[in-house]
């Protein structure tokens, strides 16, 4: 089995290029999947993430808002960040689910390509658990104009949100010294399309 590790940041089209991969035969597994049924009520990530944080992250219904954790977790005017804490919660059990998701799927077809979503695959320090990496970038202009229009809100927030998840991460320069690949989403789908078939090429030669 080939373990590859599929990243970028915030609005630069990971899941698309996901999709892409799927479609061409890998088994894809998203982290932020991972991670929200995690946080569901009765779940030890849950209880620790509203220990952290506060009653304040919750919805009417008692269930985590995220978008309130993410303000909390990456802070604002007068706010310092807390992402750190959040992802000590939550990265080692989402770890833990990979690596299972993994195994079984090994167990299963050993020649398969598994294909981990995940944002903070190099922050995380997990990408020597994979043996290849496949770098999403775009313009920031772009994950702007794309955020604004995924969650529906204006264009100067979307602007906002972007810079403030982007000061978290490391910026895509350091993050394509640790890839195999870098895929370009800057383009068209098509243009996106023609390097993710020739990333999968590459990629069928190490099964």
């Amino acid at each position: 089995m080939l373990k590859v590790g599929l990243t970028g940041g915030i609005a630069a089209g990971k899941s698309v290029v996901g999709e892409m991969l799927a479609r061409r035969g890998a088994h894809v597994l998203q982290a932020d999947e991972i991670a929200h049924n995690l946080m569901q009520p009765g779940q030890p990530v849950y209880e620790a993430v509203v220990r952290e944080f506060g009653p304040g992250i919750l919805d009417a219904g008692g269930r985590i808002d995220r978008q309130k954790l993410a303000a909390e977790a990456f802070g604002g005017p007068g706010r310092a960040a807390r992402i750190h804490e959040l992802n000590r919660i939550v990265h080692p059990a989402v770890i833990r689910h990979q690596e299972r998701w993994m195994e079984e799927l090994g167990r299963r077809d050993p020649h398969s390509l598994a294909v981990i979503e995940a944002a903070l695959i190099v922050e995380a320090g997990v990408a020597e658990r994979f043996d290849k990496i496949i770098l999403v970038t775009c313009r920031t202009e772009q994950r702007a104009q794309r955020l604004a229009s995924r969650l529906n809100i204006e264009l100067a927030a979307a602007e906002r949100e972007v810079a403030r998840r982007m000061a978290a991460q490391l910026p895509d320069s350091d993050k394509a010294k640790v890839a195999t690949f870098v895929v370009d989403n800057s383009g068209t789908l098509q243009a996106t399309e023609l390097q993710v078939e020739q990333i999968m090429r590459e990629l069928r030669k190490s099964l």
